[in-house]
């Protein structure tokens, strides 16, 4: 992990940071559990390359180069046996290269670059079918490259690019015998992710460059619960994500994504009785969201989806119970822009997308004998767009 921190608003800190992994990062877990009474924990976590640069008060330059080329694995598995208690969890996070970048009443002039060269898988598993739970979280995280920018009455400039060339899978999921509270299982599968929040009156600039050409991205989440009362299964896998949001007069975002892999998301749930059941599937080539709740939004977007298409399957399965919702969204290229007419805001925007493979969606929701509300949903688009301009909150 490497930290910098500029203190004095009359300095100019530049910050170089060079990281290059060659060997395999494996992290492990396995807790057997009898019976405990306020939860068990359950946290495993592998970067290859982790890097945090932190301004404040001051001006900045940074320079990044992230390059993994060895293996990335986070397991973690809970054998439960007996009662769990009030609150358990389970955090499973592996990743090629992160990175965290933030500038709180300063400014940063930033040159980011990550490489990613072999697969990240993350799975995580809790076996508890003779045992019964209360509240349980399991979050299960994969991603190529990963990059960070929070900003804080800050400003910054940035370059970012993102190159992942190897498979990436956020798997496992849940078997219980009885959920007496909230079972809540998801899996996030990404090959590049880009995520800029900005807040207290901040201005951005950045130009980014992802592009993924791997085999396959995926994210895959199974759970199996004998008597529930709630559950959510979530499966959500992406082969480019651009997340950024800021509050303040800028928001300038020039955003290239091109995904070549064979992005495939599936979440299935069984529960014999249930209460209420929420099933989740979501898989997208290509993603974009840029919003200022501000002065001004410019957005320049070029996306590309190619190669091996996207594929996405959702299920549940219950012989009787109350209310179950399952639902299957496939994209190839999706791009949301908005902007704040209370602020008097502006919004220019520039879209381009292409999507030349195949799309689907699959969803299946069967009920033995009865239940009270069921409902399915499945939808398949080559290209989304939607910009909007309106007021904070709507």
């Amino acid at each position: 992990m490497l930290s910098g921190a500029a203190t004095s608003q009359t300095t100019s800190s530049p910050v170089l940071n060079n990281q290059i992994n060659l060997g395999d990062v494996f992290a492990g877990q396995t807790l057997n559990v009898q019976t405990v009474s306020e939860g068990f924990t359950a946290t495993t976590t592998a970067p290859a390359n982790s890097a945090m640069v932190s301004v404040q008060d001051a001006d900045a330059s940074m320079t990044s180069n992230q390059d993994n080329s060895g293996t990335v694995l986070a397991h973690g598995v809970v054998n439960l046996t007996g009662t769990a208690g009030a609150t358990s969890s389970m955090t499973t996070v592996a990743a090629g290269n992160s990175g965290t970048a933030a500038a709180v009443g300063g400014t940063l002039s930033a040159f980011m670059v990550q490489r990613n060269l072999a697969a990240a898988t993350a799975r995580s598993q809790l076996e508890a079918e003779d045992a019964e739970i209360a509240d349980v979280s399991i979050s299960t995280l994969a991603s190529g490259n990963t990059q960070g920018v929070t900003l804080v009455n800050g400003s910054a400039g940035a370059r970012i690019t993102q190159n992942n060339q190897a498979g990436v899978l956020a798997d496992g999921g849940a078997v219980v015998r009885h959920v007496t509270g909230t079972s809540a299982v998801s899996g996030v599968a990404t090959a590049n992710n880009i995520t800029l929040g900005g807040s207290n009156q901040s201005a951005a600039r950045i130009i980014t460059d992802q592009a993924n050409t791997a085999a396959v991205t995926q994210a895959s989440k199974f759970t199996a619960y004998g008597n529930s009362y709630l559950t959510s299964t979530a499966a959500s896998a992406s082969g480019n994500n651009l997340s950024a949001s800021n509050e303040g007069p800028l928001l300038d975002v020039a955003a290239h994504q091109y995904n070549t892999a064979y992005v495939r998301a599936q979440a299935e749930e069984t529960s014999y009785q249930f209460g209420a059941a929420q099933v989740t599937a979501q898989g997208v080539g290509n993603s974009a969201l840029a919003g200022n709740y501000g002065q001004a939004l410019v957005l320049d977007n070029v996306q590309t989806n190619d190669g091996g298409g996207v594929e996405v399957i959702a299920s549940f399965g219950g012989e009787s119970g109350y209310d179950a919702v399952s639902s299957a969204t496939a994209m190839g290229n999706a791009v949301t822009g908005y902007s704040c007419s209370l602020c008097s805001g502006t919004m220019s925007v520039n879209n381009t997308q292409a999507n030349n493979v195949d799309v689907a969606a699959r969803n299946t929701v069967t009920v033995g004998s009865y239940g009270r509300s069921i409902v399915g949903i499945s939808t398949a688009t080559g290209n989304n767009a939607s910009f909007h301009v309106s007021s904070p909150g709507h």
